[in-house]
């Protein structure tokens, strides 16, 4: 009794350390953390440039990583750009929109003849239209502090790719061991590559159709809100959620009939519903195999401690965590609580102990 109590404490103790170790190391952990994930898709998108007809096998892998690390450096300043100048050109609009929001509202609640009229408060409590801004740009100013740092981990990344087995095989004294660092090192590279390309995928086609379908309704900022939409579509259930409501308020906002707000609401929201219910599903299939309790939990802790940055990367790092306790007996029954279906395949170990080193 007394050494089942002893573990219990030293695992919670374990718990709170990593989780304080999280906190206080988020400087270093986050761009670390967004350098893998892009090292995963610039990994995806030089697969990609290779998988073209007839061209892609002339493009030696070095050179389809370094047109992919350039195209994504092109794209990111250009974007950059773009929603910098137009979060600066909203922030200076933002009180004119909220008081055009308290005015709708009073409008609403004359038309309901509602003796205690409802407010912005009543529906959203805290909410401002300045705060938001500036919590976006935060956000913003966050990632472009740390954009020197990330571009370093990339190119490191990219150096090391050729060596990093090699140094795996040399760092454990037992072939098995080995074998299983390498098998749990394949397996995520695998889903990371899957669950990132298809993601990037999925949110790029949603922000470039939420920005056509803004532009034709004549709303403003609709780069910003098309690079919103893009971002926010990684977060897993209220990503697009928020995404919708998000513009569709200012469409509310900024027209005096309700026809274009309604256009603007149910477009996005049939864009989110096919995209995202549909699409997104049948191209990811059971690949990521999390369930949707723990997408929440995990949506809700990263969160809490890394923001919105946290809430982007909590699926990734869910798949790195499930990954890894599923190879080890102790950790295994974790693995399966988190799944969403409870299998999790045998432990590498078990599926490679006859396949040699490379």
């Amino acid at each position: 009794m007394n050494s089942t109590l002893l573990k219990l404490t030293l695992a919670l103790i374990l718990v709170m350390l990593i989780g304080w170790l999280l906190v206080i190391g988020r400087s270093i952990l986050i761009p670390l953390i967004i350098a893998s994930v892009l090292w995963y898709l610039i990994s995806s998108l030089a697969e990609a440039v290779r998988s073209v007809p007839y061209l892609g096998r002339l493009v030696p892998r070095p050179l389809g990583i370094v047109v992919s690390l350039c195209l994504m450096l092109v794209a990111g300043k250009f974007v950059f750009d773009i929603v910098s100048t137009s979060l600066q050109q909203m922030a200076a609009d933002a009180p004119l929109y909220q008081r055009r929001l308290d005015e709708v509202f009073l409008t609403i609640s004359t038309q309901l003849k509602l003796d205690d009229p409802i407010g912005l408060s009543d529906v959203l409590p805290n909410f401002s239209i300045g705060q938001t801004i500036s919590a976006a740009a935060g956000v913003l100013t966050t990632i472009a502090g740390s954009s020197t740092l990330i571009f370093v981990y990339v190119l490191f990344m990219i150096f090391e790719e050729s060596t990093f087995d090699r140094k795996i095989e040399a760092f454990f004294d037992r072939p098995e061991r080995a074998r299983l660092a390498l098998g749990i090192r394949r397996e995520i590279g695998q889903r990371m590559r899957h669950y990132v390309g298809i993601k990037t995928a999925i949110s790029l086609a949603t922000g470039f159709l939420t920005y056509f379908l803004l532009k034709a309704v004549g709303l403003p900022y609709a780069e910003l809100f098309g690079f919103i939409t893009f971002l926010l579509n990684y977060i897993p259930t209220i990503g697009s959620m928020i995404a919708v409501v998000f513009a569709s308020m200012f469409a509310l906002v900024f027209f005096d009939n309700l026809s274009n707000f309604l256009i603007v609401a149910i477009g996005l929201g049939l864009i989110q519903f096919v995209l995202g219910s549909i699409l997104d599903p049948r191209l990811m299939g059971t690949s990521l195999n999390i369930s949707p309790l723990v997408i929440i939990i995990s949506l809700s802790f990263w969160g809490s401690i890394w923001g919105v940055i946290g809430m982007v990367l909590c699926v990734p790092l869910m798949v790195f965590i499930i990954m890894v306790c599923a190879q080890f007996p102790a950790s295994r029954p974790i693995a399966i609580l988190f799944s969403g279906n409870g299998e999790v395949g045998e432990p590498i170990l078990l599926e490679d102990k006859t396949k040699p080193l490379n």
